[in-house]
């Protein structure tokens, strides 16, 4: 699985490193990561079989930043990318970049029906924290992000197999 964001934070240094994001609690409590990592331990999930990258590589102070046009002329090379590394799914966090690199602005949360760069393509409402994710609770967001395909791991590591963990808190809390 491949965890595609819109673009590089510009300040922050390491991926979704805001403390109102979600993104990696959300990962921990739908079972692709053993632990609750932190934003500078980002490689580490590549150990999980997991990786992470972003549709256009232009850092920006906000997402907004990027226009609709810039994420349709990163759409060939970001396709070749994937092409190559060849991931079983692609997770696109968020619906911008994904619905304007195929013109379709009616894109629904969930498993797309139709393939992107020769893979499954999935839609998740990760990691943004914007007033259009905050509908959803952290429970909602893991019940969300538990159908992509993913490595099950259990407390003994990311290479062995168990279940998955729930979140802690009352699914009406937004992590």
């Amino acid at each position: 699985m491949v965890f595609c964001g819109l673009n590089p934070a510009a300040a922050a240094g390491h991926n979704f490193s805001s403390r109102s994001n979600r993104f990696w609690t959300v990962l921990h409590f739908a079972g692709f990561t053993d632990v609750r990592l932190q934003p500078h331990e980002e490689r580490r999930l590549l150990d999980y079989g997991c990786g992470l990258t972003a549709v256009v590589d232009r850092p920006t102070r906000r997402a907004t930043d990027v226009s609709p046009e810039e994420f349709r002329k990163a759409r060939p090379g970001f396709e070749a990318k994937m092409r190559r590394y060849a991931p079983r799914s692609i997770a696109f966090l968020g619906k911008r970049a994904f619905s304007a690199m195929i013109d379709q602005s009616d894109v629904e949360w969930g498993r797309h029906p139709t393939r992107f760069a020769g893979t499954t393509a999935w839609v998740l409402p990760l990691p943004n924290s914007s007033g259009l994710n905050k509908a959803f609770t952290l429970d909602g967001l893991w019940r969300l992000a538990d159908g992509p395909p993913r490595r099950t791991v259990a407390a003994g590591g990311p290479n062995h197999g168990g279940g998955r963990q729930h979140p802690p808190r009352s699914p009406s809390r937004l992590g």
